[in-house]
C-alpha cells in the first residue's frame, strides 16, 4: 500500500467521526400522558371543562412529532418530510379536531404547563371543549443534554 492512500484512508475515517460527532441523533424519548393526567384534569375542571383521558393513538402522534424535532435541532408544526399536521393526524390515525402545543427546554412537568397556559394559542388549545382525549410525549435532543422537545396532541 502507498503512503497516500493510508493518509487518504486516515483522512476518511477521522471524517466520518466528526461528522457523527455533529450529527443531531435524538436521545431517549417517551410517552409521558400518565404524567400529565393530574395537571391536565385541573386545568381543564377549574375552567369548567370535563377531564381528557389519555390516549395511546394520540401519545404515539406526539412522540413522532417530538423525535422530528429533537432531530431537526427546532421547534416546528411541519416535519422535514414536508408533512402538515393534518397529513400527520392522518397518518397516525386521528380523525376530527386535532390540535398540537409543542415546546423545548429543561423543565418539569408544572413548568412545561404553566407556560402553555400562558400563551394563548396553547391555553386555548387545551380548554377546547371538543377534545376529550390527549396524548404527550418528549424526546430528548440528544448528546447527553438534558433539553426535552415536546409535543402535546389533543383530539376528540
Amino acid at each position: 500500500m502507498t503512503k497516500g492512500f493510508l493518509k487518504g484512508a486516515a483522512l476518511c475515517a477521522v471524517l466520518m467521526l466528526a461528522a457523527c460527532q455533529t450529527a443531531k441523533v435524538p436521545g431517549q424519548g417517551a410517552g409521558a400522558s400518565a404524567s400529565a393526567d393530574g395537571y391536565l384534569a385541573d386545568i381543564r375542571k377549574s375552567n369548567g371543562l370535563t377531564r381528557m383521558t389519555a390516549d395511546t393513538t394520540l401519545e404515539k402522534a406526539a412522540l413522532q412529532q417530538a423525535g422530528y424535532m429533537a432531530s431537526a435541532g427546532r421547534m416546528s408544526h411541519t416535519t422535514g418530510w414536508g408533512k402538515d399536521f393534518a397529513s400527520r393526524m392522518r397518518n397516525n390515525g386521528v380523525q376530527g379536531a386535532a390540535a398540537e402545543n409543542i415546546a423545548q427546554g429543561q423543565m418539569d412537568m408544572g413548568k412545561l404547563f404553566s407556560m402553555w397556559m400562558n400563551s394563548p394559542g396553547h391555553r386555548r388549545n387545551m380548554l377546547d371543549p371538543r377534545f376529550s382525549k390527549y396524548g404527550l410525549a418528549y424526546v430528548r435532543e440528544g448528546n447527553g443534554s438534558d433539553r426535552k422537545y415536546w409535543a402535546l396532541v389533543m383530539g376528540r
